[in-house]
């Protein structure tokens, strides 16, 4: 009696360590939904920037004082018949 209580009891501990650490086990769920977490995140922000892209992409088609503003923050462009003036910044 003590040997089938023996045997059993090595095949439930067995059984229990498939569930806790096995491939499909408790510990590699709960990393697998870290990461999902992580991914759903970033999906979030990069779903952001693309939005963003999106507007100015479409500002630029349809506005042509957004495509001038750009030019002339980005690329330091002026119009024919304006000055332009630097301004340096003081060192510290």
């Amino acid at each position: 009696m003590k040997v089938v209580i023996g045997i059993m009891l090595l095949v439930v501990l067995l059984l229990q360590q498939q569930l806790w650490f096995g491939q499909s086990g408790y510990f590699e769920r709960k990393a697998l939904a870290e990461r999902l977490a992580e991914q759903q995140t970033r999906t979030e922000a990069l779903a952001l920037r693309n939005a963003k892209m999106t507007a100015e992409v479409l500002a630029l088609k349809s506005d042509t004082s957004a495509f001038e503003s750009r030019a002339r923050s980005e690329l330091g462009m002026v119009k024919e018949g304006e000055v332009f003036y630097l301004t340096p910044e003081p060192e510290n």
